[in-house]
């Protein structure tokens, strides 16, 4: 491998892998698109389709799964948009009009999975729908979609955990990263004469657990006990992946005031939660049928 790196350049050397010009934007008719918003659109189109096939077998049209999506994307950016601003109010303060400039990044894929799930309830609600039966088609597409999504980090070059020698570890020139994702610990190990840090690659960590957990919920929705067990499933399982992949990134998010970073205490909460409801509506329906 190089001592030296090409600003565009990723590699992965325990992988034997060298990438070289790895772009972040491509050029329509001189009109720059960014790959990382190609990404979610891809994950979000593919999530989509993903809920409509499982609506088409568990209910009794499909047609509602497209007419909730046009609201839950619209109101998932703006809650991913608005968590993100929150937590990194400091960066916004003095400069609001960059809250509302995206192409710099600044989506915090919890405020979109809360938005998504309060939009759901909402609609559920308004439609007189079971929001159990409907969260438990829409939570395999959404987990697709963040996998997909992920992905989006890679070209943008962020997302990623401190120092590592491991089989996956990503290096990244310094000039392709942002100064503040670069802490002391992990400046540390830059060595002289490189230009490049060596890091975990937490974005690809997050989605290939993502992928992990979407087949584990598709074998097991034709056996789940009870409507809403695969929400359950979903909240429990990637708030266990997200609480220790947090736990390694260098761009956590912390509520203010304190150095706890938010996405691991919403980890945290949502483990606690599935576990707890998945053992009292189980006792619940075991009792019933006593």
């Amino acid at each position: 491998m190089n001592d030296m790196m090409d600003v565009m350049d990723i590699a992965f050397p325990n992988l034997g892998l060298y990438l070289e010009n790895v772009p972040k934007t491509f050029s329509i008719f001189g009109f720059q698109i960014a790959l990382y918003g190609v990404l979610i659109a891809i994950g979000v189109l593919s999530g989509v389709f993903m809920a409509d096939a499982i609506a088409k077998k568990e209910m009794d049209s499909s047609d509602i799964i497209w007419d909730f999506a046009i609201y839950a994307i619209i109101f998932s950016i703006l809650g991913a948009r608005i968590y993100y601003v929150v937590f990194e109010w400091n960066m916004y303060k003095d400069n609001l009009l960059e809250v509302f400039n995206l192409r710099n990044g600044g989506l915090a894929i919890y405020g979109a999975v809360i938005a998504a799930f309060l939009t759901l309830y909402v609609y559920t609600r308004l439609k007189k729908l079971s929001f159990l039966q409907m969260v438990d088609v829409c939570v395999p597409g959404l987990i697709l979609g963040q996998a997909i999504g992920r992905w989006g980090n890679f070209t943008n070059r962020e997302v990623f955990g401190g120092y590592t020698d491991n089989l996956l570890a990503m290096r990244l020139p310094i000039e392709a990263v942002r100064g503040r994702d670069i802490p002391a610990e992990l400046a540390a190990h830059i060595l002289e004469g490189t230009n490049y840090i060596q890091v975990h690659p937490t974005f690809l960590y997050e989605s290939l657990w993502n992928l992990f957990l979407l087949c584990v919920m598709l074998v097991y929705r034709k056996h789940k006990k009870f409507q809403g067990e695969i929400w359950l499933l979903y909240l429990g399982g990637y708030g266990l992946g997200r609480f220790w992949i947090e736990g390694i990134r260098t761009d956590q998010l912390y509520i203010m005031g304190t150095t706890l970073p938010v996405s691991q205490v919403i980890a945290v909460v949502c483990v606690v939660v599935a576990v707890a409801a998945d053992v009292a509506v189980r006792y619940r329906i075991k009792k019933a049928n006593a």
